[in-house]
């Protein structure tokens, strides 16, 4: 992790990627929320899941030990593959209190095409985290 989890106010972050399995389909995509939703609801957990090109980008925040215990579900869960932590650290506020687990896919708006309009870094890894949480802030709804 780039930071360690842990704000003042016992707030933390984690910003991933993951490769998606091959082969989910819209219900099992509505299975992932389902279920994300109702553990986040009971860690008092918020945040944003895109899916896109076959990969996962997701933004969690709220308390650490809730973000550590959902990290090492996802280690293990067959839907995601060699799941790559971007950015972790403490936060002030929440960035999504508003959602157990905000979506997104290509259909709605593209993380790829956004990266090739705004000019931000791919290659650099802390210029590619900060793009994506960029991009996950900016998405409607």
């Amino acid at each position: 992790m780039t930071n360690r989890l842990g704000g003042l106010n016992g707030l933390s972050f984690l910003l991933y990627r993951s490769n998606a399995a091959p082969g989910l389909n819209d219900d099992d995509m509505r299975a992932i929320l389902d279920s994300a939703r109702g553990r986040n609801r009971r860690l008092d957990l918020t945040g944003c899941l895109h899916h896109e090109a076959g990969l996962f980008f997701q933004w969690l925040e709220g308390p650490a030990p809730a973000l550590r215990e959902v990290m090492a579900l996802l280690m293990r869960d067959r839907r995601h593959d060699q799941v790559q932590i971007l950015s972790a650290g403490g936060l002030e506020h929440r960035l999504f209190r508003n959602w157990t687990m905000r979506y997104s896919d290509r259909d709605q708006v593209s993380l790829m095409d956004w990266f090739a309009r705004s000019g931000s870094s791919t290659v650099n890894p802390g210029d590619y985290a900060g793009g994506v949480a960029s991009f996950l802030r900016m998405l409607p709804g």
